[in-house]
């Protein structure tokens, strides 16, 4: 039997308390009815039905949020009185991977004026409005850091440069310190991509009448692409599943590998490997210097050397690392057409690339006797890593090209030198024609500083002249590449 009551104020007879209802009734408010003055519970009424897409949030509601699909945004009520509360649950625990935003819709949080992330596996948070000071204030959460507020990486060390509005670049042409002030955090960033090149190797110094020497191995090269697309660029096989590197507020010192010497002019002065370049955990080795007979065998390295005449180039990503930092050198060929001396016709190996093998004396449409191209470095697609570094090709920049190998070839003309790999490679040397003052000597170049590219080959003269001096390889560089915004 239910009895009704209508009055509009009951009071107290005597005494300052009134009692509503018995022990183990209850007092229950009509549907719809709402009441005043008995002040906020702090509670809220959770809402069973799971939200799996960005919605805006009602005062007095919470809500189970599934992300398993993708990250969304709760967007907090707009205008709101002091009070207002709101709780919001990770109903998945997918809240780790795909985190749930709350925007923050004009008013502050935490006294901050961004918006939230709940960044933790089954994190939870209630939020109730106090004034424009403060905003949104947490009452409740699972864990203290269930909700975060995006911190970003902040450094100094090197050449700066902001590039595709959010990202910064410092880039690093010899040794520094790369300075980490903010390690950020997961709703910003704190992971840096890098590209770290090693110095490219030498070539030995020749007399005029020597076999010329294989190419310089281009300097080892390792990068990740985790703030860039790296699509179709040539650089994709080195950085593909590459993980980028998680940073610490420290100093993080910065290795810039020079190029390997040249050798002295006269047989047998060898030329130098390139030096390493590194960066925290990364390690690029120096490219190998070219083979020739009197000073030697082509050298392993980042990118192996090119051989020289009848011998196999040098063995690129020395040491081992996956993806492979380099390739390996070619092999020099020889022609013997003419009586004397038996190494005529002879075309070296060149220096292995980034991403190319070196070409083998006589291939990739010289004639028989021509030197070996150097291989081809890895281009990023320009401004990924700074418009100014490397050499840029429609848009692509390369970086860690072979040298080329140099040719032998006395009569009746002189074939060509080896042409440069892509990313600094020095093109290689020929001979004069002896019998023809339009075809002078080219004396072999040296890989491109900041580059990585292996240093060329000068060419073996047929007739009395100086002898060559060897050509270096280029200098290395490391640029680092985060989210600052």
């Amino acid at each position: 039997m239910t009895s009704t009551i209508k009055v509009n104020t009951v009071t107290v007879e005597s005494g300052c308390t009134m009692t509503l209802g018995e022990s183990g009734k209850t007092v229950a408010l009509a549907s719809g009815a709402s009441q005043t003055g008995f002040g906020r519970t702090g509670t809220v009424n959770w809402q069973t039905t799971v939200k799996t897409t960005g919605f805006t949030a009602v005062s007095g509601e919470g809500y189970f949020c599934n992300t398993s699909a993708g990250a969304f945004t709760v967007t907090l009520p707009a205008s709101p009185s002091a009070e207002d509360i709101v709780a919001i649950k990770d109903y998945a625990n997918t809240a780790d991977t795909y985190n749930i935003t709350i925007g923050r819709n004009g008013s502050k949080i935490d006294g901050q004026a961004e918006d939230a992330k709940i960044l933790n596996e089954g994190g939870s948070v209630t939020l109730v409005y106090v004034d424009t000071t403060k905003g949104w204030l947490i009452t409740d959460s699972a864990q203290a850091s269930d909700l975060g507020f995006p911190e970003f990486v902040a450094a100094t060390g090197g050449t700066i440069t902001t590039v595709c509005t959010n990202y910064k670049i410092h880039t690093f042409t010899g040794p520094g310190t790369f300075c980490v002030s903010n390690a950020g955090n997961a709703a910003g960033s704190n992971t840096v991509d890098y590209l770290v090149v090693a110095g490219g190797g030498g070539t030995p110094g020749l007399n005029y009448n020597n076999t010329p020497s294989g190419g310089g191995g281009a300097g080892g090269l390792r990068a990740s692409a985790t703030t860039y697309a790296i699509g179709c660029n040539p650089a994709k096989p080195l950085v593909c599943g590459v993980s980028a590197l998680p940073v610490t507020a420290t100093g993080f010192p910065i290795t810039v590998g020079a190029g390997g010497a040249g050798g002295s002019a006269g047989p047998g002065n060898a030329g130098s490997p390139g030096d390493a370049s590194s960066f925290s955990t990364i390690t690029s080795a120096g490219g190998g210097r070219s083979g020739h007979p009197p000073s030697g065998a082509a050298q392993n390295g980042g990118s192996g050397g090119g051989g020289t005449a009848d011998a196999a180039g040098g063995t690129g990503n020395t040491p081992p690392v996956s993806p492979a930092q380099g390739n390996p050198g070619g092999v020099g060929v020889t022609y013997p057409t003419n009586p004397s001396p038996g190494s005529d016709n002879t075309g070296i190996g060149g220096g292995g690339g980034a991403i190319q093998t070196g070409f083998n004396g006589g291939s990739v449409g010289n004639p028989p006797g021509g030197g070996g191209d150097g291989g081809d470095g890895a281009g990023f697609t320009d401004g990924a890593f700074g418009a100014a570094n490397g050499e840029c090709v429609s848009c692509v920049q390369y970086f860690a090209g072979g040298g080329g190998g140099g040719v032998y070839t006395p009569n009746p003309s002189p074939n060509p030198g080896g042409i440069g790999g892509l990313g600094g490679g020095g093109n290689g040397g020929s001979p004069a024609n002896p019998s023809c003052v339009t075809s002078p000597a080219r004396v072999g170049q040296a890989g491109t500083a900041n580059t990585g590219g292996g240093g060329a080959s000068s060419g073996g003269g047929p007739s009395p002249s100086s002898p060559f001096v060897g050509q270096a390889g280029g200098s290395g560089i490391v640029v680092i590449r985060y989210k600052f915004q």
